[in-house]
């Protein structure tokens, strides 16, 4: 007898995490969610069971410590757990000059958002080759696309993870898998949780929801790279033209820290 497939989701308890869980529940997908908050991950879960009779599990694990996709990909192959769609989606980022943040913390956002997914990856890969069934979305950002003084790990995580996704993408094509690199920019505040105070960014500020939507209709397309938003778009678009080294003191200008750095969840 086959094995009902589920939708992984990290960092599913908040944010956009969350989001995709709701709109995967939507489409009647079942659910594996995963984060660190072991009570707000439950809280999530028994929302869409009820609202969607779907099959929710849920594991608690912190994803930005060592070997931490290895162990994930464990507990699935012991839980028989078959996952067709994997959205790597967990990560944050921190504002503030590279030499006087915390050196764990950065270390802790590389391994999170690059390492981890990696090793998700490729745990999880074959078993979607073998069935030439599934999908991989990560959501990576525009902080992606340039280097960005004052955010400089976080967005050489990113970048990172767009060329890995983008790069994969090519490769997983010929087993009819699709993968889709998601680099939306700041999103809306989320009305359930709690906001530090947020400065003004060029583009505004995009919705949850709608990120999602796109994301989805690219992987529902067969994959590739989605920028939401027409000023985004237009962004990735004119920065080709101009230096890299000229981008990046351009952005320092606007995102040098003026108060105490603190870090800020995606």
């Amino acid at each position: 007898m086959t094995q009902p497939g589920y939708a992984l989701v990290t960092g599913a308890s908040r944010g956009l995490g969350k989001y995709f869980a709701v709109a995967l529940a939507q489409r009647k997908q079942n659910l594996v969610l995963v984060a660190r908050s072991h009570e707000r991950l439950e809280k999530v879960a028994e929302k869409l069971r009820l609202a969607h009779g779907v099959s929710v599990e849920t594991i608690s694990i912190d994803l930005a410590r060592s070997n931490a996709g290895r162990d994930l990909a464990r507990e699935l192959r012991e839980s028989n757990l078959t996952i067709d769609l994997l959205v790597n989606n967990a990560g944050f980022g921190d504002h503030g000059e590279f030499v006087k943040l915390s050196l764990e913390g950065q270390l802790e956002m590389i391994r999170l958002q690059n390492s981890t997914v990696v090793e998700l990856t490729h745990e999880l890969l074959p078993a979607m080759i073998e069935q030439r069934r599934g999908g991989i979305i990560n959501v990576s950002s525009m902080a992606g696309l340039q280097p960005i003084p004052y955010a400089t790990i976080y967005s050489a995580t990113k970048s990172f993870l767009t060329t890995f996704s983008l790069a994969l993408e090519a490769e997983v094509r010929r087993y009819k898998l699709a993968v889709v690199t998601i680099c939306p920019g700041r999103l809306l505040a989320d009305p359930e949780d709690e906001q530090a105070e947020r400065k003004k960014v060029p583009g505004g500020e995009q919705s949850h929801v709608e990120v999602v939507q796109d994301a989805l209709k690219m992987l529902d397309g067969g994959g590739g790279l989605v920028i939401p938003g027409a000023v985004n778009k237009f962004a990735a678009f004119a920065e080709r033209f101009i230096p890299r080294s000229r981008v990046a003191r351009l952005i320092a200008r606007m995102t040098k820290p003026q108060r105490s750095q603190q870090e800020v969840p995606r």
